[in-house]
């Protein structure tokens, strides 16, 4: 009797040191960023920076500002900049993951899904960017472009992580058996 055993949920070949490196760092800098955000939480912001990234008009962004005051301000500044480092560490991180997830996967299914992914990622990876410059910028005076910009920046965002990470998951479930038999 054949029995067919499943491949381990992570590939048995070991990360190499730009993944870990660039997983360290993306860690390293949600947790500064958590931080910070715990000083811009108002009765105006109950998420911190992340209500300021979601408010749609400038009344609303305008009442979050005037709640952090000036010395929150520039806690909220130091985040969207940092924030732009952690765009670029949680980029790298999901590009080499993506890679490192398909490592063993040769399939022509597996690639094509993987090429979405990694478009999926860029193009989450690139809305983030321009959120945070739209933010920095909208930290003096806001806007209700540069404000409903941000909210609408935001959830492309967060969508594109989201259906990113579901392709890995997708990838990693598409061969149930392993591609050498053992021994």
């Amino acid at each position: 009797m054949v029995t067919v055993q499943r491949p381990p949920f992570l590939p048995v070949k070991p990360m190499r040191s730009p993944m870990k490196a660039s997983l360290v760092l993306a860690v390293g800098l949600f947790l500064v960023i958590a931080v910070l955000n715990q000083s811009l939480k108002t009765e105006a912001a109950p998420q911190g920076i992340f209500s300021f990234q979601l408010a749609a008009t400038a009344e609303q962004s305008g009442a979050i500002l005037q709640s952090w005051g000036q010395e929150s301000l520039a806690f909220a500044e130091l985040s969207l900049w940092l924030g732009l480092l952690f765009t670029v560490a949680w980029l790298a991180s999901l590009l080499q993951l993506t890679r490192h997830f398909t490592r063993d996967r040769p399939g022509i299914r597996e690639r094509k899904v993987a090429r979405w992914v990694r478009v999926l990622f860029v193009i989450a990876g690139l809305c983030d960017v321009a959120e945070n410059s739209v933010l920095l910028n909208n930290l003096a005076t806001p806007t209700d472009a540069m404000s409903s910009s941000a909210a609408i920046l935001a959830l492309v965002k967060i969508t594109g992580v989201m259906l990113g990470i579901a392709g890995l998951v997708v990838i990693r479930a598409a061969r149930r058996h392993p591609l050498s038999q053992p021994g």
